[in-house]
């Protein structure tokens, strides 16, 4: 009697759909499972291959199947999505993750470890405490700006609208704006300070982890960027090439060619846009150094040519598709000889 050789999970909070096929892909099962089922029917297979689309709560799941002795693949969802037949159900999703997962071209997604995605957590705190901080400067310079007080952009033009905030004798601000602002001052130093505590535990990682200190040596990326890229990419062997890790990232130029004849626009920018937009953030300051820039005499070439920004794409790419070497091969970065275009 045949048994299941390959199997697609499509994973959700509570319900779960099971499509599993033999090794010529004749259905063997379609059944669903309640969350609390799942180890329990897996622990009762024979070892097999297991797809899952990479999505919320698909890591951890890909760690507990693969404790029990199955192969698991996750799949990023728009790669499942062509083998969806007609409508979408739960029932076909699996179908779906069954077919793609056996594709010998599929691309798959690493698994992370637990400590791995402990440091997305911390990057993505972080960033969420960002954003609310830019909100509240924006809110705090709208409604000074009601009154006529207005400054510079940056930390120290808000610094002096704070100043204004705390001086009584400025008769500009109303008392009653003077103490509803002074709540929102308040908040933005204490996003200040929950922010500074979460680069210092990064930066305590970023010590700790030899990956991520070899990434650091490469100019315009720092232990924010190396720690996001070393926690992001489990495996740097999952990508062939530096080339297809740069297009990972979107940041390669997208192709609408046909006919022998090559159409090139602007960067995808498909993928992940958190990295994405460290390493161009990375770039722009490398840009602003020229130290930096004068050992790429490319960069100078280029800077005569095109555009800045259009600059900052190019060095952004070629600083993923030097992260890469270092991920896949290891060392440490090395500047190019003086003269050396």
């Amino acid at each position: 009697m045949s048994s299941i050789a390959v199997i697609g999970l499509d994973i959700a909070k509570c319900v779960f759909q099971v499509h599993g096929v033999d090794e010529t892909g004749a259905s063997m099962v379609r059944r669903q499972l309640r969350r609390g089922e799942v180890l329990a029917y897996f622990s009762g297979l024979s070892p097999c291959l297991i797809g899952l689309e990479a999505c919320a709560t698909g890591h951890h799941w890909g760690r507990e199947l693969g404790r029990l002795g199955h192969e698991v693949r996750l799949i990023a969802p728009q790669y499942v999505k062509p083998y969806v037949k007609r409508n979408k159900t739960d029932a076909a999703d699996a179908e779906a993750i069954c077919e793609a997962v056996s594709r010998p071209s599929m691309r798959f997604v690493g698994i992370k470890s637990t400590e791995q995605q402990a440091v997305m957590v911390l990057h993505r705190s972080r960033d969420l405490l960002v954003r609310q901080r830019t909100m509240v400067v924006n809110a705090l310079r709208g409604h000074l700006a009601e009154f006529g007080v207005v400054e510079a952009q940056g930390m120290a033009g808000t610094k002096r609208l704070i100043a204004v905030l705390g001086d009584a004798t400025d008769r500009r601000v109303p008392a009653l704006a003077r103490r509803v602002l002074s709540v929102t001052v308040d908040h933005l130093r204490g996003l200040m300070e929950r922010i500074g505590d979460l680069e210092r535990e990064l930066v305590a990682w970023h010590k700790q982890s030899e990956v991520s200190q070899r990434l650091a040596t490469i100019p315009g990326i720092g232990p924010i960027t190396a720690t996001a890229l070393a926690a992001t990419v489990p495996d740097a062997s999952a990508f062939s090439s530096a080339r297809q890790f740069a297009a990972w990232l979107g940041l390669v130029p997208r192709q609408h060619s046909t006919g022998g004849k090559p159409r090139l626009g602007g960067i995808s920018k498909r993928g992940d846009g958190y990295l994405r937009r460290l390493l161009m953030t990375g770039a722009t300051a490398a840009l602003r150094r020229s130290k930096q820039t004068r050992a790429r005499p490319w960069v100078q070439e280029l800077l005569e040519r095109r555009p800045a920004k259009v600059v900052a794409v190019a060095l952004a790419n070629k600083m993923a598709r030097t992260a890469w070497a270092l991920m896949h091969s290891g060392g440490t970065y090395r500047a190019p000889k003086p003269g050396r275009a």
